[in-house]
């Protein structure tokens, strides 16, 4: 849906339903009159004028195109973390990667969990999938995933992570993968990561 935006529309008009009041103030509402620009399929789209957004890494640095980050909202004269990750692209448009909750953190790398999944989700056996940090022996954090795949869908461990590793930053893709019948979820569908990590933590 590129080009410029039509009458009546948003820049960047996505699902915002996991992001933050906060964030979601800074890109939305704007009449087209005030503000143009080009929308990008699946981004944010970009600050309205005026609004200072960023995407920063742990020590509240910027972080550069690409990379994924806490985003953060400047208000009342300082940055206010706003618990969603994202990343930024060299045109300037914003992408929301998720809740801040489910940040991995390996290795010093700082990962999105909806990033990888959706990663994993494009391989055509694979019906759901989620992510999350795990401990291996030498007790450092590294990505698991549990896979669902498709009925009467075969595809392996080694497959996967090569497949991840094609469509990401090779620090990205899986560690370990557990192929499992179904993932916990709630009543509207949700998966329940925290459920994961507590199932993880109780075989340990």
């Amino acid at each position: 849906m590129d080009g410029a935006v039509g009458d009546g529309e948003r820049a960047g008009a996505v699902d915002v339903s996991t992001v933050t009041e906060e964030l979601t103030a800074s890109w939305f509402g704007w009449p087209v009159r005030t503000f143009e620009c080009a929308v990008k399929p699946g981004a944010l789209g970009k600050p309205v004028p005026g609004g200072r957004v960023e995407v920063q890494d742990a020590k509240g640095n910027p972080c550069a195109p690409g990379v994924t980050g806490e985003l953060k909202v400047w208000r009342r004269d300082r940055w206010i973390p706003t618990k969603d990750l994202g990343r930024i692209d060299d045109d300037g448009y914003f992408y929301h990667g998720g809740r801040a909750d489910d940040v991995i953190i390996s290795a010093g790398w700082t990962m999105s969990a909806v990033e990888i999944e959706d990663a994993i989700l494009k391989h055509p056996q694979v019906q759901e999938a989620a992510v999350i940090g795990v401990e291996d022996a030498d007790g450092l954090t590294k990505t698991k995933a549990f896979i669902v795949l498709k009925p009467g869908g075969q595809a392996g461990e080694a497959e996967l992570k090569a497949f991840v590793k094609e469509r990401l930053a090779p620090y990205k893709y899986p560690r370990f993968i557990e192929f499992v019948p179904d993932l916990p979820k709630t009543a509207t569908g949700k998966i329940q990561r925290f459920k994961l990590r507590e199932r993880e933590s109780a075989s340990r």
